[in-house]
């Protein structure tokens, strides 16, 4: 076990990853008026910790991780769930704090869905480039929210915690992306 999360840099990606997450809350308690922190800030921090946490969803030598005689696809889905964990653990470990991060619905929504895109990306384009598309659809969407039902859908980062067409949305995508990175893992590099 230790073999694998060192390969994976693990020890490094969560350092940086929490490290972020507490650096963004010190300075909303610091220099923030108000106690919860603005949507926009609730997104844009929950995709930093996934992109942080992506990194770590392929092994320096693939080929090797695929020849192992290990039965890969439960490793992964825990590793996708363990990264799940890590970033609700920060983020809503901060609810009882001077400065928070939420509400909870939206930081769950918006962790399982982040994720879930990540390791689809990861999927098909690899680990190093899975956090692109992910980024820059979370930073359009928490900038630009759109009302409407399809606005809604395409949209769904950056709208209200009690929105039912982004929690679709953010379902189908985490769970397409832990089924589909669990079965395939990271896509190769050339």
């Amino acid at each position: 076990m230790t073999l694998y999360l060192r390969a994976r840099r693990v020890p490094l990606a969560l350092a940086a990853s929490v490290g972020a997450a507490a650096l963004i809350w010190v300075l909303w308690l610091t220099l923030a008026k108000e106690r919860d922190a603005i949507l926009l800030l609730v997104v844009l921090t929950v995709m930093l910790m996934v992109a942080v946490l992506s990194t770590t969803l392929a092994a320096p030598d693939e080929d090797l991780e695929r020849a192992a005689a290990l039965h890969w696809p439960w490793r992964r889905a825990v590793h996708l769930l363990a990264a799940l964990a890590v970033v609700l653990v920060v983020l809503l470990a901060t609810q009882p704090t001077g400065a928070r991060f939420g509400p909870a619905a939206l930081v769950v929504r918006d962790s399982a869905g982040l994720l879930g895109l990540t390791a689809l990306c990861a999927a098909v384009v690899g680990a190093a480039r899975a956090w692109f598309l992910p980024m820059g659809w979370a930073v359009v969407a928490a900038l630009f929210p759109q009302p409407s039902t399809w606005g809604a859908l395409a949209t769904w980062q950056g709208q209200p915690h009690n929105s039912r067409p982004a929690a679709a949305v953010a379902a189908v995508l985490a769970v397409t992306g832990l089924v589909v990175y669990a079965m395939r893992g990271a896509a190769r590099r050339e």
